[in-house]
């Protein structure tokens, strides 16, 4: 193994010394509090963590703010909007329950975490609970918190994820279509994708 591989615990804290102090650990709650109540109500965006045989996945997961529901001090509750069928996160949460939210709030430095262990409801009424337009979600993911605690702003800071000035021209990036049409020999996606997605994607939004 290389010298330069950090390959103990003891190793890895002596590099971040001094140890954490108050403010990095009396944030951590383990059931909800009023104020990481309204931090996850006002998110319309989360990332969603999960965990398989098959290694870890990370998606994106939005909606009006308040999308992820708390439904009591030790629970929360996130519909399964429209997508692309993939279900990588779905199976691997009826896989193994380890799962984490990492919510985003527009305009704001602070981001929330959320770790615990989920399962997958189909109980008609909860599915109904949560539809919009008359559409149902056909699964919900449900929550049961370990922990849960705000991060510091520092990473939004130093990325200016929130300043327009620094918004990217999505004209000078490679297009979903132009990247399906590379990747598949040009037999899926290109411009006809790229000029049916909005279309497509109103109609498929819920």
């Amino acid at each position: 193994m290389s010298e330069f591989v950090v390959s103990t615990i003891e190793a890895l804290e002596a590099l971040y010394l001094p140890a954490p102090a108050a403010a990095s650990t009396v944030k951590v709650a383990h059931a909800m509090t009023p104020h990481y109540r309204r931090l996850i109500e006002a998110s319309p965006f989360a990332a969603l963590a999960t965990v398989g045989p098959e290694g870890i996945d990370c998606s994106p997961r939005g909606d009006k703010p308040g999308f992820v529901r708390i439904a009591g001090d030790k629970t929360l509750m996130m519909p399964d909007r429209r997508g692309n069928n993939r279900i990588d996160s779905l199976r691997n949460i009826v896989r193994d329950p380890r799962c984490a939210f990492l919510f985003l709030l527009p305009g704001s430095g602070t981001t929330m975490r959320v770790n615990g262990r989920a399962h997958l409801s189909v109980d008609p009424a909860l599915l109904e609970s949560f539809a919009v337009e008359e559409k149902a979600p056909r699964t919900v993911i449900v929550l049961e918190i370990d922990e849960l605690y705000f991060q510091c702003a520092r990473a939004i800071v130093r990325s200016q994820l929130w300043n327009p000035e620094q918004h990217i021209d999505p004209a000078s990036l490679p297009s979903p279509g132009e990247i399906l049409a590379a990747m598949s020999e040009n037999t899926v996606g290109g411009e006809p994708y790229d000029k049916a997605w909005p279309e497509r994607a109103k109609a498929t939004m819920w």
